[in-house]
């Protein structure tokens, strides 16, 4: 496989946020698990001694080294897993796409991130298909459609580009060359 890219348009959700106190993750993880389970999502715990995670302040690179903790949900086949992966200082900046998974999918992650986000000092989401912020579906069906026909218009280019692919980290990348 070549390389991977996005062509500009997608509907990803970017959540980050610090958990208020300590006692907040275990109340933080049951709800994402019950969650999951009312949803008939799979799920499985997250918890390791040392691991790097890619992360971005102020517009830079910047990488967490350390152990992490928490829990993964995996929606729907078509839809990036929901990492809650918390550092040492109880801490997550994440992201999932879901445009290629039923609307409905997208519209669940936004109803369990409201769940939780009462648990954050500050749990700051970034809708790309401003769902979160409208409660709009409307809109975050345009923006479902329009991710779509940009996605089409690029494959029809050329036959060297493919897409979706899901990666072996079980992200989805829009287009790769074949």
């Amino acid at each position: 496989m070549g390389i991977a890219f996005s062509v500009g348009m997608g509907v990803t959700i970017h959540f980050e946020g610090k958990l208020k106190r300590p006692e907040a993750y275990q109340t933080v993880l049951a709800t994402a698990r019950r969650f999951a389970e009312s949803q008939n999502w799979s799920w499985e715990p997250i918890e390791e001694k040392v691991t790097t995670l890619k992360r971005i302040r102020e517009e830079k690179d910047w990488d967490y080294v350390g152990p992490v903790k928490g829990v993964v949900l995996y929606p729907h086949e078509n839809s990036e897993p929901v990492r809650l992966e918390f550092d040492s200082e109880l801490y997550i900046q994440e992201y999932t796409k879901t445009q290629f998974a039923p609307i409905e999918v997208h519209l669940l992650l936004v109803e369990l991130l409201k769940k939780i986000e009462p648990y954050f000092e500050q749990l700051i989401v970034f809708d790309e298909g401003e769902y979160f912020e409208t409660q709009d579906r409307k809109v975050l069906e345009k923006h479902v459609s329009r991710c779509f026909e940009v996605l089409n218009e690029y494959l029809e280019q050329s036959d060297k580009y493919q897409g979706p692919v899901r990666l072996p980290s079980k992200r989805i990348v829009d287009v790769t060359e074949k």
